[in-house]
């Protein structure tokens, strides 16, 4: 009945028709302690017309204030001023690259009202910035915790993501094509145009999951590429899901590209786990199956495994929404290993060997960026999994919260983790326009 009136209504009317309706959709039902671990509870999908949709509005940090760090650790800002601040690299000698960057024009791919709904949405949660496609770098020359000068090393980029540094170059991964540039330590801004590399998913009609993360191998010999999907479960047809929901293996000498592990709906943060030297990710799960469903998760990937998406979730939990199904590879899909609660969208990953704030624990720090598509919120924070013999072992533990006010607007969103050359977590901030420093407290 909803659906026909939609249809027949003018596009505006039926435009706030369906934003009056977004609100009225259920609340989870499970605690947090239910939704994350190893083994998480999974009810049964509630998928309706009117997605679930609370999100909180981008206002940015009033003067004076700062997230809140854990007992044991404190929060400086090392960097602000930036313009959209999502990913980080920091290079050998200490300086530290930032992305300024957001999706290109027309990313989306959802048509029609909820199309529009969508980008109300996610106007209002700050996603609605021009991308300033450039790469900056941030120097903190004296020492003191806080980037004193500030130097555009790159732009003209096309929403750039991922960075990695192999030898004395220096590799981006745009929107939809992996370039690089010549670069030589101490240097503020490329000396050189970049060059492509070889083209990434995303020059079709539409580029839904538009970031493209890097890794490289430890011996330098490889690049490791997080793609996301092209839709939220193949919504699309999977024609438009060639080499997406993957990660990605680039051979550097033989410019080899091939699938390294497949069904991986938004794989953004990857990282090689220190004790075992197996690659992880965190991965973004799908939406509207409910607010208690599906768990966002970080997990360790396969070489040659495959992870459910579009067909199933959590292993083989078949999502009801995908015609046709296939079978052969639902029996073959790999379990995550620990799951970070439902639409938390974990974005950055980095392993850390810990301190007194984790029981001098080793572990994974995740930069959860938080929810649209359930309520109440979830996310916005950055979050700790203690690991032992190169395993999560333990309860996910709150690092950095506060990114949301009382009110519920959303002060800032946690995206991009990095480990310092001095061992201080590195956070990038996109609402809050900032980089932020987590220490231990003295």
């Amino acid at each position: 009945m909803i659906a026909s009136r939609l249809r027949a209504m003018p596009a505006a009317p039926a435009l706030a028709t369906m934003l009056s309706l977004v609100g009225c959709a259920a609340p989870a039902m499970l605690p947090r302690s239910a939704t994350t671990g190893h083994d998480p509870t999974l009810p049964a999908p509630d998928h309706s017309l009117i997605p679930t949709v609370d999100i909180a509005p981008a206002e940015g940090w009033p003067a004076g204030t700062a997230p809140t760090p854990a007992p044991g650790l404190a929060v400086t800002r090392f960097a602000d001023g930036l313009v959209h601040p999502r990913w980080l690299l920091v290079l050998p000698n200490g300086d530290v690259l930032v992305a300024e960057t957001n999706g290109p024009p027309g990313k989306s791919g959802i048509t029609g009202i909820k199309g529009k709904v969508m980008g109300v949405v996610m106007k209002k949660a700050g996603a609605g910035v021009p991308s300033p496609d450039r790469i900056t770098l941030l120097r903190d020359a004296d020492g003191d915790g806080v980037a004193e000068t500030k130097h555009v090393f790159l732009k003209g980029l096309h929403s750039p993501f991922g960075m990695a540094l192999v030898g004395n170059t220096l590799y981006i991964a745009n929107a939809a094509s992996l370039v690089s540039v010549p670069y030589t330590s101490g240097q503020t801004q490329a000396t050189a145009e970049p060059t492509k590399v070889i083209d990434l998913p995303g020059n079709g009609k539409f580029n839904h999951h538009w970031t493209k993360s890097l890794l490289p191998s430890a011996d330098g010999k490889r690049l490791y590429i997080g793609v996301g999907s092209n839709s939220n479960a193949g919504d699309n047809g999977m024609a438009v899901e060639v080499l997406r929901a993957n990660i990605l293996e680039y051979t550097i000498a033989t410019h080899a590209l091939q699938v390294f592990a497949s069904g991986l709906r938004n794989p953004v943060g990857l990282a090689w786990e220190p004790d075992t030297d197996a690659l992880w990710a965190v991965v973004n799960e799908r939406d509207e199956l409910g607010s208690d469903l599906v768990p966002d998760y970080l997990t360790s990937v396969q070489r040659g495994g495959f992870y459910g998406w579009p067909y199933s979730y959590w292993g083989q939990h078949l999502d009801p929404r995908v015609k046709p199904q296939a079978p052969e590879l639902v029996a073959r899909a790999i379990k995550p290993d620990y799951a970070l609660g439902n639409h938390v969208a974990p974005l950055g990953l980095a392993f850390h060997p810990g301190g007194v704030w984790s029981g001098g624990r080793a572990g994974a720090v995740i930069g959860l960026h938080g929810s649209w598509n359930r309520k109440p919120l979830a996310g916005y924070k950055v979050a700790f999994v203690p690991f032992e013999q190169g395993r999560p072992k333990g309860a996910m533990q709150d690092l950095l919260t506060g990114f949301v006010d009382a009110d519920g607007n959303a002060r800032g969103r946690p995206v991009g983790i990095a480990v310092a050359k001095d061992g201080a977590l590195l956070v990038a901030d996109d609402v809050g326009n900032s980089v932020w420093r987590l220490t231990p407290k003295r």
